[in-house]
């Protein structure tokens, strides 16, 4: 399915919503449950275990990219199930955290999982954390043959991390192919998810409703102070590793060893996109030049304040 670049969304932020009722979850059709694991080459599970999530994971993140080409091709970014079900199904496409694993959450629950979506703080240089509802995870609760239940953190929608589901109520460590991850407990109640003694984000144990990442996507859609709309990136695990794609940038990584090379021009770089992400592109996304701040102007009360105390 060929992408054509569309008008961009008003850059206003979402106005918050309230509701006297949390909404009901949306639950997917069966026929859309089938065209789901079809795309990610998966078999319908006999139930609802672990076994079958961690299966699951591993295969959407060897076949669903870690994406932003919405920002870069003036594509709305719309946080709504159906929507994102049509984007990653039918158009085969990707989408940053938001979307794959808001995704990966309404196919879980055509499944017979409980899910839900837990709000989290990137931790960026120096341990600053990023803004609220900076990323989304799932929490996933699984039904064993005696129908007991065990609490899964699943996260498709972070690049390069884990490739199976964490214990989430384990606070020892957790081998994984992607590095040694362990959740640690804040003093504040919160969870931090370390990998390899790092920490890489902090999450609240708190449900969320969809509705509530709004002003979080439209802050990584919009705001010079995110990465996602300064660069371009299209990602995905491999059998051996990782191959990413940004901008013309072509880096695989298997085996231990990364190679990286620039692509010729542009049908190499769509063959790239085609090949190895599997996405029709049509225009190519382009990255917008940073539009300068104008200077910060105190209000006048502040500039005759400062002329005053100066004349002291």
């Amino acid at each position: 399915m060929s992408t054509q670049p569309t008008p961009a969304v008003p850059s206003e932020p979402p106005a918050p919503q309230g509701s006297s009722a949390p909404p009901v979850p949306f639950v997917p059709a069966p026929s859309e449950v089938e065209a789901y694991l079809r795309r990610i080459g998966a078999e319908r599970p006999v139930r609802a275990d672990a076994a079958a999530l961690c299966e699951l994971h591993l295969l959407h993140l060897r076949t669903v990219p870690f994406e932003n080409l919405s920002i870069h091709l003036g594509e709305p970014v719309v946080l709504d199930e159906k929507a994102l079900l049509d984007k990653v199904v039918g158009a085969r496409r990707g989408g940053f955290c938001y979307e794959v694993n808001t995704a990966f959450a309404v196919l879980l629950r055509g499944l017979g999982y409980r899910v839900e979506l837990l709000q989290a703080r990137v931790v960026g240089e120096g341990g600053k954390l990023g803004i609220p509802y900076d990323h989304m995870a799932l929490r996933v609760e699984t039904v064993g043959e005696k129908g007991e239940g065990e609490r899964w953190l699943a996260d498709v929608g972070f690049g390069d991390h884990s490739h199976f589901p964490l214990a989430f109520d384990a606070r020892d460590d957790q081998e994984d192919p992607g590095g040694v991850f362990r959740i640690v407990e804040t003093a504040d109640g919160d969870l931090d998810v370390l990998r390899d003694g790092k920490p890489q984000y902090r999450m609240e144990t708190r449900p969320r409703e969809l509705a509530d990442f709004a002003a979080g996507a439209w802050y990584h859609r919009t705001s010079p102070d995110s990465h996602f709309p300064r660069s371009l990136v299209c990602s995905r695990l491999t059998e051996e590793g990782r191959i990413t794609l940004s901008g013309t940038k072509l880096i695989t990584r298997a085996r231990g060893g990364r190679d990286e090379r620039i692509l010729g021009g542009d049908e190499e770089v769509r063959e790239a996109y085609r090949n190895l992400f599997g996405i029709e592109l049509d225009a190519l996304p382009v990255v917008s030049p940073p539009v300068a701040r104008p200077p910060v102007v105190p209000p006048p009360s502040v500039r005759e304040e400062n002329v005053n105390s100066d004349s002291r």
